[in-house]
């Protein structure tokens, strides 16, 4: 059996605008934006701090930056989460006109390059255009971005902008991403059974972290229409087939080397050619498949980290009926068993290989941003 998928990873990039004038401004900034990174989104990159007056009100000055954050979340689905952010940390909302101070203030400048006007939001943010203090920050972020309505760059709303406040770079903040240098590495594999999702966080992951994707093709396998119909004649020659063509794969892509990408993120070992065949092939033919195997073996490039993702089988069952694949639904619990199984072992004998194993069988890092945090915590701890 071999399994097939199609991945879509919608992820939105967003600018939120950060700002403090009570009580630990630092502080408050730094807590603020870890608590995003936990809750709401994954935070790629961070504007240096800024110390700016009071913008529309006389009060204490305040210390502002900007976020640009990748997350699968709707507008209005960031905005409730950021509300639940400033009110963890002690933000009280009056009902009372005018500006005041606060100890936390985030608000929503970008959705992409969507324009949204309704009641409860309005995407740019009406005022972001003559505000230094959310201008200034988001140059930072250096966004290959241009205002949907107005037309213009972040350095042309700079040039135009009517607020002639001085802003004053303090310091620099705090990326929680830094403290996973997944770059320290050239090449990551990750694994696991069908439907633990390995395929969807390889893409999260190189969205994040700025990765080449080494994804595992199966469209155009002639031998997998033909293995479906009759297992027995021509599991041999998909097996082979599969076996050359991720041979192929990795040795081209890995020596390629992306001047623009930090690292390379695949989402399959070549080592699974051999754990499906010990199922799918009878033992001669799997005597030889493995003299071949071990011969190509040798001589592949071997991951600097292999992710093994854990999911349990009754969780695999619920995910492969979820995606609803018509070829999938036959699958049963002993096979995905004894996949998992050689995996295992696979890993129990490979001692010189860096090796993590995370189990997500309660977990849904495609829905719920926390458990995709998770596992970038597991993969932090490894790396400690």
């Amino acid at each position: 059996m071999v399994n097939s998928k199609i991945v879509l990873v919608n992820l939105h990039q967003v600018v939120l605008s950060i700002g403090s004038n009570q009580g630990s401004r630092l502080e408050n900034i730094q807590k603020c934006i870890d608590l995003i990174h936990q809750k709401v989104g994954t935070v790629i990159q961070v504007s240096k701090l800024y110390e700016t007056p009071a913008w529309g009100f006389e009060s204490d000055a305040f210390y502002n930056c900007a976020l640009l954050l990748h997350t699968n979340s709707s507008a209005q689905k960031i905005l409730n989460q950021v509300l639940k952010v400033e009110k963890e940390l002690g933000r009280i909302r009056l009902n009372q006109e005018g500006y005041q101070s606060r100890i936390i203030d985030v608000d929503l400048i970008v959705y992409d390059n969507e324009i949204i006007d309704s009641e409860k939001l309005k995407i740019p943010h009406p005022l972001m255009q003559n505000r230094n203090f959310v201008l200034l920050p988001m140059q930072d972020l250096k966004l290959n971005w241009k205002h949907p309505i107005l037309q213009k760059t972040i350095t042309e709303l700079i040039a135009v902008t009517p607020d002639e406040s001085v802003c004053t770079v303090i310091q620099d903040l705090k990326n929680p991403l830094d403290e996973i240098p997944l770059n320290q590495f050239n090449y990551i594999s990750f694994e696991g059974n069908i439907g633990a999702g390995k395929t969807t966080l390889v893409h999260k992951i190189a969205e994040d972290f700025n990765a080449k994707t080494v994804l595992e093709r199966f469209a155009d396998n002639p031998f997998l229409p033909k293995f479906y119909k009759d297992q027995n004649r021509y599991a041999f020659p998909l097996e082979m087939s599969f076996l050359a063509d991720r041979y192929q794969q990795l040795s081209d892509d890995l020596a390629q080397f992306d001047l623009f990408k930090d690292f390379i993120v695949a989402d399959y070992h070549i080592f699974k050619s051999l754990i499906f065949a010990k199922i799918t092939l009878a033992e001669d033919e799997y005597r030889l498949y493995r003299n071949l195997f071990d011969i190509i073996y040798k001589e592949m490039p071997k991951p600097d980290l292999y992710v093994y993702l854990y999911q349990n089988t009754e969780r695999l069952l619920q995910n492969i009926k979820k995606r609803g694949r018509n070829y999938e639904q036959n699958i049963e619990a002993s096979y995905l068993d004894k996949i998992n199984n050689g995996y295992l072992e696979y890993i129990k004998s490979q001692t010189d290989l860096n090796v993590l194993i995370i189990d997500v069988s309660d977990r849904d890092f495609v829905k719920k941003h926390e458990d995709y945090v998770f596992i970038l915590d597991e993969i932090k701890k490894k790396l400690r």
